[in-house]
């Protein structure tokens, strides 16, 4: 690394796309040395930035990169500086992006104003990829005014993109009682937008039929104080033709709008702080145990569980109240 943590900050505030890219490869590296200059980077960046952060999830095959780089494309040509993180499943051998979204958003690649980041989950359970929390940060301190995030898909840990957007939209195709039946409720009950995708030609019919199914649904849920009025609803739009993306861009900036005016943004804000706090707190926690000479009381306690000699529970506190005690 050529620069400084302090130098990558000042280039990064000065909206230089090469210093983000490196920047995003020193938080993503799990290398100790890069982890406290990452550290260091992020403590410099200006914090008085802030972009607008949507949440995007779906169904396997709704066509999440299609809808991103149309969507994309017009917040782009309209004058916004758009980032997007797209978090792919890993491969288990090389721990690599199976899918590149920089090939599957072609034209959106080559925007000026935008910038596509495709992230490998690594194994990293609800959606995101372990320091998905950071290269945000880092998207906001460039200067983007918009950064979208495209989660691996919708499952059972899916919800955790929640604590990282202000916005969050459940993208679903046309289809029957099935598919509302095959979506979790955790994730209805965080969506602040449903979007149902390949509202054109003959799917026409099935996606008005699929949004009213999902309007009907969203009634039975118990109402939300961040919720403007109206909110959740659902919403109609083909990435192909172009329909239904303005009303979306309307409909997300009217909920963020109200979320600003009436101090649910900065108190969402403040809740996912803490929340990622705690997280790294716990994950920090965990890794003592792989480290001396902790490594080697856990293994002792292991074998002694193993052993017959304690229970689990046991074991489990014996060992807690030595750590808390050291």
């Amino acid at each position: 690394m050529t620069q400084s943590p302090a130098q990558l900050a000042q280039a990064l505030a000065a909206r230089d796309r090469r210093a983000l890219a490196r920047a995003i490869t020193l938080v993503e590296s799990a290398r100790p040395e890069h982890r406290a200059q990452a550290r260091a980077l992020l403590a410099a960046l200006p914090r008085d930035r802030q972009a607008l952060r949507i949440g995007i999830t779906g169904t396997p095959g709704v066509g999440k990169s299609t809808f991103i780089e149309a969507f994309g494309l017009m917040l782009a040509d309209a004058g916004l500086r758009l980032a997007v993180l797209a978090v792919d499943p890993s491969s288990a051998r090389s721990g690599g992006s199976i899918l590149g979204d920089k090939t599957r958003m072609e034209r959106l690649s080559r925007h000026p104003d935008a910038f596509i980041r495709p992230s490998p989950s690594q194994a990293t359970l609800g959606g995101l990829a372990r320091r998905s929390r950071e290269v945000v940060g880092l998207f906001e301190a460039s200067g983007c005014d918009v950064v979208l995030i495209e989660t691996v898909g919708v499952g059972q840990s899916e919800t955790v993109v929640a604590d990282l957007c202000d916005v969050f939209l459940l993208l679903l195709a046309p289809a029957g009682g099935d598919e509302l039946q095959g979506v979790k409720r955790g994730i209805m009950e965080l969506a602040d937008l449903i979007v149902v995708n390949k509202a054109d030609g003959d799917l026409l019919p099935a996606a008005q039929r699929t949004a009213g199914d999902y309007a009907g649904a969203l009634r039975l849920l118990r109402p939300r104080a961040e919720d403007a009025p109206g909110f959740p609803r659902t919403r109609l739009v083909s990435a192909l033709t172009g329909a239904g993306l303005a009303e979306t861009w309307g409909d997300i900036q009217d909920l963020a709008r109200f979320r600003r005016d009436h101090g649910h943004w900065a108190a969402r804000r403040a809740d996912q702080a803490r929340r990622w706090f705690l997280d790294d707190l716990r994950q920090g926690l965990t890794g003592l145990m792989d480290s001396p000479p902790l490594k080697d009381h856990v293994a002792a306690a292991a074998r002694q569980v193993a052993a017959g000699q304690a229970t689990p529970d046991e074991a489990a506190q014996a060992l807690l109240a030595r750590i808390a005690f050291r």
